[in-house]
């Protein structure tokens, strides 16, 4: 999977900035993790901080927006789609890819969901989180879509919930959490796809 750094230039005083607080908040949350040290993990005076973020909920924003840029539609998304030559198998693949990442040492699960879960649906971070959620739910419709799935809507707000699913088991320790979802996704498909009329 590619990292932040392998994406940015490292003497940029707003990547750099950005670079320390991806590290931090992946791993620790938003709540436990101070100004001051996101100051210190930087390298940069107060000053200089504030001018490129002047509050801490600004720099979250970019967090989650390069978490996006990253790791959903940066690897995961496009993983899957490498993986296989039809959309439904593409979808499966997803999960693949999730197996790969729950053997990760450095596994931190999912950072929009933590975010939505620790800051609140009302808070504005809250709200962020739950865009970008919805994107990753738009990227699975879209591949239902294609695959010719029906009520693709409905297809993928039930995928979605294997997704988080997995996610919050393989944070619990279950490893192999993302091979039980994907059985059961194959069930989803199976469901969802055109039901062929009997002859009379």
């Amino acid at each position: 999977m590619r990292t932040l750094a392998d994406n940015l230039e490292a003497d940029d005083v707003h990547t750099r900035i950005v670079v320390a607080a991806y590290g931090l908040f992946s791993r620790r949350g938003i709540r436990d993790v101070g100004v001051d040290e996101l100051i210190r993990a930087s390298g940069v005076a107060k000053a200089t901080f504030y001018r490129h973020f002047p509050s801490k909920d600004d720099l979250v924003l970019a967090f989650l927006k390069r978490r996006d840029e990253l790791w959903m539609m940066g690897s995961v998304v496009p993983e899957a789609r490498s993986r296989a030559q039809n959309p439904e198998d593409q979808l499966l693949a997803i999960f693949d890819v999730y197996d790969q990442w729950f053997q990760d040492e450095d596994f931190e699960a999912c950072s929009f969901v933590k975010v939505l879960l620790e800051m609140g649906a009302a808070h504005p971070l809250g709200k962020a989180s739950m865009e970008y959620l919805a994107r990753i739910r738009q990227q699975v419709r879209l591949l239902a879509d294609e695959a010719g799935l029906e009520d693709s809507e409905a297809f993928a707000l039930s995928w979605h919930i294997l997704m988080k699913g997995s996610i919050i088991a393989a944070a619990e320790g279950d490893k192999l959490s993302a091979r039980r979802a994907r059985r059961m996704a194959a069930g989803l498909i199976a469901e969802h796809r055109p039901q062929r009329s009997q002859p009379g």
